[in-house]
């Protein structure tokens, strides 16, 4: 599929329909998905579609049904967004949706499932812990190194995340990080440089290498900080970029993903890749990172949310 380019002929406007912009949501992501949903709103007015932004509360179902929308762009991050819920919702409406499908989102949206399946498979990813309770903190930091990453595995945006090195600082990251969700893991520092792939109807784009000043890419260097930096080209060597774009498409096609998503990726100071996790309805705010890969592939903003519409038709 090639991308779509501006300005749109009125046969794609009439394929598309409708457009429900599902953003806000009731999720601990709910500020990010509202700048989200806002920019893709600000897109399909540039391109002339026709849409209807959507708030999704207690009364979703109802909220989509009075709509009446033909398809829906999902710019719901986190719990009841990316997890296979509102995918769930809108396929027994018979209403078509950008993304991944109800298992793939479901499965994506979990950190520790998803690395388990790559295990599995035999694709790279940090090695892991389950946190519970009654862990042995000084030999669970052992275990994985001396040094690592405590995420609750159904959460994004690096909410509830902390890198801690010593036992009564791992205890504390795991009652912190299980506030926002029961099962936390704790996973193997990777020392060395941040990548993330975004992935565009089956193609891998142009990955982006991460640099930033704070302890690791954490929310605020995410979404607040203006000295975070996104290199791309990313520097490394075309044989590299393109091992680099290969694992990405090969973790997404194995949780079953499609349209679009992310791919982040740690690379150690030999340059071995590891996977980190899967977004399958990433970020699309002003310093968020698909953006930012389409554009130097050639699309501007509008492009890549038209593009994103295209997938789902």
């Amino acid at each position: 599929m090639q991308p779509v380019k501006l300005p749109i002929d009125q046969h794609f406007k009439q394929q598309l329909g409708r457009v429900g912009v599902l953003l806000g949501g009731q999720s601990s992501e709910r500020e990010v998905s509202l700048q989200s949903g806002a920019a893709v709103v600000a897109a399909l007015v540039e391109a002339g579609v026709d849409h209807v932004a959507i708030d999704v509360g207690a009364t979703a179902i109802a909220d989509i049904q009075a709509a009446k929308i033909d398809r829906a762009f999902l710019a719901l991050h986190g719990a009841g967004g990316e997890d296979g819920r509102i995918q769930a919702v809108l396929e027994f409406l018979h209403i078509p949706f950008t993304g991944s499908g109800v298992q793939a989102s479901a499965l994506g949206m979990d950190k520790l499932r998803t690395k388990q399946l790559w295990r599995g498979i035999g694709l790279s990813t940090p090695d892991f812990a389950i946190l519970q309770p009654d862990n042995n903190w000084q030999k669970v930091l052992a275990d994985l190194g001396g040094e690592v990453m405590v995420k609750p595995a159904n959460e994004g945006s690096s909410i509830g995340m902390a890198r801690v090195k010593n036992a009564q600082d791992l205890e504390a990251a795991y009652k912190a990080a299980a506030q926002y969700d029961g099962s936390v893991i704790a996973e193997r520092l990777i020392v060395g440089s941040e990548f993330t792939v975004a992935i565009l109807d089956g193609e891998a784009l142009p990955p982006i290498k991460l640099e930033t000043d704070h302890t690791f890419y954490d929310y605020n260097a995410k979404y607040i900080a203006n000295d975070t930096r996104y290199i791309c080209p990313c520097g490394l060597t075309p044989e590299k970029e393109q091992e680099l774009k290969t694992l990405a498409l090969a973790a997404f096609k194995s949780v079953g993903c499609e349209g679009w998503g992310r791919v982040d990726v740690m690379a150690d100071k030999s340059l071995n890749f590891y996977l980190l996790e899967v977004n399958t309805a990433p970020g699309m705010t002003s310093h968020s990172l698909v953006p930012m890969a389409a554009k130097v592939n050639g699309l501007s903003f509008s492009e890549l949310v038209l593009t994103i519409l295209k997938c789902s038709l």
